[in-house]
Order: C-alpha cells, then sequence, then structure tokens
C-alpha cells in the first residue's frame, strides 16, 4: 500500500513535464492508457471472465464506474489547474467526507471525535479556499473536491448494495470508469496537441500512476483493515507534495502548509482513536 501510495503520488510531478497536453487532453490520454492496461490486467488478476461477469452486473456496478470516471477526470484536471498541494490536500477529505454522506443516506454512526476530526479539516480548507478566492484561483481547488465527493459517494454505493446482498466488484469498476472519463473528455481534447514526449509520459500516468495502483489498492483492501488504509493513503499527500517541490520546483504554500497540517492531523488522529476504540 505504501508503493501504491507513492505510485499515486507521481501524477502531478509528471503533469509538469508535459510540452503540449493540457487539461482535458491530459485526462483522456491517461483514461485510454489506463483502460488499455486494464484490459491486459483484470484477466491476470480475475481471470479470463472477468469481461463477461460485467453484463450481469447491477446498477451499483456501473454507478460505481461512473464515480470512478468523476474521479479519474476531476483529478487530472484539477492538477492542471492549481497546485499539487491543493488538489491532494483537498483529496485527504475523503474519509470524512465519505463519513458524512454515509451518516446522511445509509444512516452511519458518526462518533463525536470523527465530528471533532470535520471540524477541523473544514477550519483548514476554509482557510485555503479563503486565501484563494481573493487570489482568483479556487477553480482548480472546487474541481478537486469532486474526487472526494465522488469517492464518498462510490463507498456509499458500495456499501449499500453490500448490505441489500449485492457485491459489488471494484476491480472491474475501475476499467469502466476509465472508459467513462476517456468518453466524457474525447470531445474536450480536441486538437490533440501532445507531443510524443507527451505521450510517453502520459502512457506512464495511464499505466503506472493509476492502473496497476488501482488495481494494487483494492487487491490490499482484501487484507489490511480500513483504518490502516485510511492512514497509509494519507502518504500520498506527503509524497506527491515532495515529488512536486523536488522535482518539478513547485515548492508548497504558506496556505497549504497550514490548511494541509490541520486537515491531515484530524484525519490522523481521527484514525489512531478509532483504532484505539476498536482494540480496547
Amino acid at each position: 500500500m505504501v508503493v501504491v501510495t507513492f505510485m499515486w503520488s507521481t501524477a502531478g510531478v509528471v503533469a509538469r513535464h508535459l510540452d503540449a497536453a493540457r487539461s482535458f487532453e491530459v485526462t483522456f490520454w491517461r483514461a485510454f492508457f489506463t483502460a488499455v492496461s486494464l484490459l491486459v490486467l483484470l484477466p491476470l488478476v480475475r481471470g479470463r471472465r472477468v469481461f463477461a461477469g460485467m453484463r450481469y452486473a447491477g446498477s451499483a456496478f456501473w454507478l460505481s464506474g461512473v464515480c470512478w470516471g468523476v474521479m479519474f477526470t476531476a483529478y487530472m484536471v484539477a492538477i492542471t489547474l492549481t497546485s499539487v498541494g491543493n488538489v491532494l490536500v483537498t483529496m485527504s477529505l475523503g474519509p470524512l467526507i465519505t463519513a458524512l454522506i454515509a451518516r446522511v443516506f445509509i444512516g452511519h454512526r458518526i462518533p463525536m471525535r470523527t465530528w471533532v476530526a470535520i471540524g477541523v479539516a473544514g477550519t483548514g480548507v476554509a482557510y485555503m479556499y479563503a486565501s484563494q478566492v481573493q487570489s482568483g484561483q479556487i477553480l482548480g481547488t472546487l474541481v478537486a473536491l469532486c474526487v472526494p465527493l465522488a469517492g464518498a459517494s462510490n463507498w456509499t454505493i458500495t456499501q449499500h448494495s453490500h448490505a441489500q446482498g449485492h457485491n459489488v466488484d471494484l476491480v472491474p469498476a475501475v476499467f469502466v470508469g476509465a472508459v467513462f472519463s476517456c468518453l466524457f473528455t474525447l470531445p474536450l481534447a480536441f486538437p490533440f496537441e501532445a507531443t510524443n514526449h507527451d505521450l510517453v509520459l502520459l502512457g506512464y500516468l495511464g499505466v503506472f500512476q493509476l492502473g496497476i495502483p488501482c488495481v494494487l489498492a483494492v487487491l490490499c483492501a482484501q487484507v489490511l483493515k480500513a483504518p490502516e488504509l485510511a492512514l497509509l493513503a494519507l502518504l500520498e499527500v506527503i509524497f506527491g507534495i515532495l515529488l512536486a517541490w523536488v522535482g518539478a520546483g513547485e515548492a508548497p504554500g504558506q496556505t497549504v502548509l497550514i490548511g494541509g497540517t490541520l486537515v491531515i492531523g484530524a484525519l490522523v488522529a481521527n484514525e489512531l482513536l478509532g483504532w484505539k476504540q476498536r482494540t480496547l
């Protein structure tokens, strides 16, 4: 899972070295290469009948695919609009947004420690957003917010389906999400301007930054406990900011450091307290 978070975190620094590809074209090519790589990976991981089983999947499976598609699309578009640090800190709100959505739609109880964490993390994000509104650079962060919102919706859909006795296989749902992202961004990607150098980097993003680690993350989820996954996933924020700083000279601003510290601190404290309570 540590390797997975490191692979995920390379998107920002790689995107900063593209020559000509921008915004939706970047998103299209990454999704395209992800879909192609999963055509090879999924039969190796789940057997040759993995795609045949999709014909009998229920609505929850396809809704999960839509959520993956939104996450894939919003993430790369946001990276092209704002700093890597802004995007990663905003994405790290996922566990807390998930708790809120699950409370509203499927009645999951939220413990007091999580309410406190939501308040502290919300303060950190509000601080980041306020500074961006003043500078007129908030669009990228708002797009990035679609990632944890879609991720929380995805988790809620799959949990509700599981409670109804219908399991959602998230591995092929990742492939569906990549295809949806391709189809959505293709009309917006024209005219194609990516150089051969860009295509090599975008191919890397599709295969090694998204395709392989997403499959590995789903497999890790079958072994690791939820708190472990949540804590390890936060490494993506640290790795991503450091890589963008060292590899692309994108130093995190003061607002990202302060807001990010509040968000990450709240998440770590919430997960550690929850883990401790479950082991008592």
